[in-house]
């Protein structure tokens, strides 16, 4: 079939696989042309097939040469109905695992549920013997608890007064002003049960009771702090419950590695367009003049490049890993940079509709959007048939 993209408000109901296969490639050429560092040997990857999730795998893999296990939830094609981007990266990175002579296998359901985690553990043990990273990357709308049943539902609102800031349509290129009402009380606890910590706490302590983490193990979750513009309806919003929950469950998971010499992180991770991040208010005009200043200063970096970072110069770097006050690594470091911050408010203040494209940069996000789903790809003929059922070597 001839695949186009199909938008509807932040999401792509499409996907190509050749333009995901393509964006693979790209990812895994980086990596190969970089220096191999000193890392892990069989990684868990808790939310693989997207973002940074996807990156962290190929980085250990084609970086450090380990073994991976990737855990998402993705569909294949149906009919006429395309696979998710999710499942052709997931191919794509698999088959070019195997040229490569890397161990590499994928799960596919819900990493919420512990019918998974007995999975993942099984396969594992007959596999691996044993892991000695996991990273958490999961990004979910809702989560269905394994014991009580009690399915939640995450949202995007600020906590006390209606907030009200520039917005940014990145298909259109109209900005304009939202208000979004506070959340309740039962929102915020709902949100913080679906992206805090609790579900990552529950697969170390399921992996370590089966005796599947390895002495000396590490794990890392991905977070996000963001500049004073976006604290309302993000750090200091329902999605920032979530995280200070999510970074206060790494002070716990360190404490239950230690005794085995392992160690337990968050990593606060650069501000880049993801599905997640596409949907939340504010946020996508925020990246556009991010995106345009630090291109600029030649300090722009991608999901693939941040990963790279992380794990060769922090996690698996020379000598302790560098972390802030709070215990948290910033690899957000040169977003934060004092100077990028003051040239994006700078421009923050001046931006509408007519001058978007000069002080922001939504080509840019627009090209990396479409990029999420195999789209606007050098090298890819869409006017061309493809076939639209793509296998996933290794999938259980």
């Amino acid at each position: 079939m001839i695949i186009h993209p199909k938008t509807r408000s932040f999401i792509c109901t499409t996907a190509h696989p050749e333009g995901c296969a393509k964006q693979i490639e790209k990812q895994i050429d980086y990596i190969n042309a970089q220096k191999k560092f000193n890392g892990p040997t069989n990684v868990l990857v808790i939310g693989a097939s997207t973002g940074y999730g996807l990156a962290s795998r190929i980085a250990a893999a084609f970086g450090a040469g380990a073994n991976t296990l990737g855990v998402f939830f993705d569909r294949a094609a149906e009919g006429a109905r395309t696979a998710t981007a999710g499942w052709y990266n997931t191919a794509a990175f698999e088959a070019k695992a195997k040229q490569n002579g890397l161990k590499s296998f994928s799960i596919v359901g819900d990493a919420f549920s512990d019918s998974i985690k007995a999975k993942t553990i099984e396969l594992i043990k007959a596999e691996f013997g044993q892991v000695d990273l996991v990273v958490y990357s999961l990004a979910s709308p809702r989560r269905t608890h394994p014991v009580t049943g009690e399915i939640f539902s995450s949202v995007i609102k600020p906590i006390g007064p209606t907030y009200t800031n520039k917005t940014l349509n990145f298909h259109s290129g109209e900005v304009s002003f939202t208000s979004i009402e506070p959340a309740t009380d039962e929102e915020i606890r709902q949100t913080t049960a679906v992206m805090g910590g609790e579900d990552w706490r529950m697969w170390i302590e399921q992996l370590s009771e089966a005796g599947v983490i390895a002495k000396g193990a590490t794990t890392v979750a991905y977070s996000y702090v963001g500049p004073e513009v976006t604290q309302p309806v993000y750090r200091e919003g329902t999605i920032g419950k979530a995280k200070n929950d999510l970074e206060n469950t790494a002070i716990q998971l360190n404490d239950l590695l230690q005794s085995q010499g392992g160690r337990a992180f968050v990593s606060v991770n650069k501000a880049l367009v993801t599905q997640s991040s596409s949907a939340i208010p504010v946020v996508p005009l925020y990246i556009s003049a991010l995106y345009k200043v630090m291109k600029e200063k030649e300090l722009h970096e991608n999901c693939i490049e941040q990963m790279y970072r992380l794990f060769s110069e922090r996690l698996y770097g020379e000598g302790t890993v560098e972390v802030d006050e709070k215990g948290l690594i910033r690899i957000d470091d040169w977003e934060m940079r004092e100077d990028v911050q003051a040239e994006v408010m700078k421009r923050w203040l001046d931006l509408d509709t007519d001058n978007v494209n000069d002080l922001a940069d939504l080509t840019g996000y627009q090209q990396d959007f479409y990029n999420l789903f195999g789209f606007r790809t050098e090298g890819i003929d869409y006017e061309a048939d493809v076939d639209q059922n793509v296998d996933i070597p290794n999938l259980y």
